[in-house]
C-alpha cells in the first residue's frame, strides 16, 4: 500500500493534487494571497536540484515555492 502524500513539498512534477488546508503560521495569509486556498486544484511543474524551490501551475500562472513554504500546503492527490 502506497502511503499518501499530504504536503505539497512531497509532489513530483507532473503531479496534480487539491489544496486542502494551509498549516498555521506567518506566511498563511500571504499563501492564500497568491491563491492557495481549500479547494483549489495546481499541478506541480518543475522542482530545481538540491531541495531548491518548486513551480506550481496554478490557473494559468507559475508560482515558485521554496520547499519549507511548500511544507505548510497541505494537499490530497487528484484522482
Amino acid at each position: 500500500m502506497k502511503k499518501e502524500k499530504n504536503c505539497l513539498s512531497l509532489y513530483a512534477p507532473g503531479e496534480a493534487c487539491t489544496v486542502h488546508s494551509l498549516n498555521a503560521g506567518e506566511l498563511a495569509p500571504k499563501m492564500a494571497e497568491m491563491g492557495l486556498y481549500t479547494g483549489k486544484n495546481l499541478r506541480v511543474l518543475f522542482r530545481a536540484p538540491f531541495g531548491g524551490p518548486m513551480a506550481i501551475d496554478l490557473d494559468g500562472y507559475v508560482l515558485s515555492l521554496r520547499l519549507d513554504e511548500a511544507s505548510m500546503v497541505v494537499v490530497k492527490p487528484i484522482v
